[in-house]
């Protein structure tokens, strides 16, 4: 049994780490850099980093802070916003990250994935799925609709569908964030993440919504997760790392444990 992974999540805004509902009415938090460096020492597996605003603002990814983060940190890390071509991968990769994660330009250019793929090997290519529970339809068979740029922008795109398409593209696993369930602690959206949890092949993390390491338990068992991303669980030091994953390796979840 492949061990469960625990991820913090850095959404940056003008280099500061930010935290929003829904994603909305975001407010500055903290540092990125440091919040990286505690979670390293904490006993993250993984840190993913989002730039939130540069694909709706079209500018590059700020890589100087990818490199700043990079290095204090010896862990994979996964960087994602603004990203639109191979070169910008490239320049995200030579910065210190393991891994790319692109979302609104798949969208819009479905090749980037396997043109990433190609390039850097599956591995290193995440498909980020922003996603709104919008009800059945003709268009929308699941009810989940991929949203793009930050929550602004409905697609028509059925959110099971993309996630097999990316699949079979290249992509090598899916982040699945739920826009209902973020940022409200109340836990995740189970019914979406086992969906796709038991459609594609590749992992998926769990995205939007945890609250207490409850919330993880059901979403890495019921919900047939690989990984789950946190925040503001962390981010407000409600819990630490440690607390998580000793509960849930105390439930019988399978976990690295650094200490």
């Amino acid at each position: 049994m492949l061990s469960k992974r625990i991820i913090p999540c850095l959404d940056v805004r003008a280099g500061k780490l930010t935290k929003g509902i829904k994603f909305k009415d975001n407010i500055d938090i903290g540092d990125p850099v440091e919040a990286a460096r505690q979670y390293y020492e904490q006993g993250a597996d993984e840190i993913v980093f989002y730039d939130i605003t540069a694909s709706s603002d079209r500018r590059d990814i700020m890589v100087d802070i990818v490199r700043r983060v990079a290095e204090v940190i010896m862990i994979p890390f996964s960087v994602g916003g603004g990203i639109r071509t191979v070169e910008d991968m490239r320049r995200v990769i030579l910065a210190g990250a393991e891994k790319i994660s692109i979302n609104s330009e798949a969208v819009k250019n479905p090749l980037l994935i396997a043109e990433g793929a190609k390039a850097f090997g599956s591995q290193c290519i995440v498909l980020g799925m922003d996603v709104k529970n919008v009800g059945l339809s003709d268009a929308i068979p699941t009810g989940y609709e991929i949203v793009i740029h930050g929550g602004r922008v409905y697609t028509g795109i059925d959110a099971l569908w993309w996630a097999k398409e990316a699949e079979r593209l290249g992509a090598g696993e899916i982040c699945l964030n739920s826009i209902d369930a973020d940022g409200t602690r109340e836990g995740y959206e189970i019914e979406l993440t086992s969906l796709v949890s038991t459609s594609v092949q590749i992992p998926v993390i769990a995205s939007g919504g945890a609250g207490k390491p409850e919330h993880l338990l059901d979403v890495l068992t019921r919900g047939r997760a690989d990984a789950a991303l946190i925040a503001s669980m962390v981010h407000y030091q409600t819990y630490t790392i440690k607390d998580i994953k000793t509960y849930l390796d105390a439930k019988g979840v399978k976990m690295r444990m650094f200490w």
